[in-house]
């Protein structure tokens, strides 16, 4: 599947790749092409490729990552 992702509104102009969205479109995707593996192309300006698979209720995905924050929650 490909797909890009905007959020202007919130101030994400266009988002190179999120796991989220494609956990989302996993679910979509899995069930109207009958397939529980299958590679998702996120084909903004910096592409990304996931490689997702539909486990039940969760969904997997796996690609190359960088880490953008770091942080520590105090509770």
């Amino acid at each position: 599947i490909a797909s890009r992702f905007f959020a202007p509104r919130f101030g994400i102009n266009e988002d190179s790749v999120t796991g989220s969205m494609h956990c989302a479109l996993a679910d979509y995707w899995g069930k109207k092409l009958q397939l529980s593996q299958f590679v998702a192309l996120q084909a903004s300006a910096r592409k990304g490729v996931l490689r997702v698979e539909l486990l039940g209720a969760r969904v997997a995905l796996w690609g190359q990552a960088v880490v953008t924050m770091e942080g520590n929650l105090r509770v």
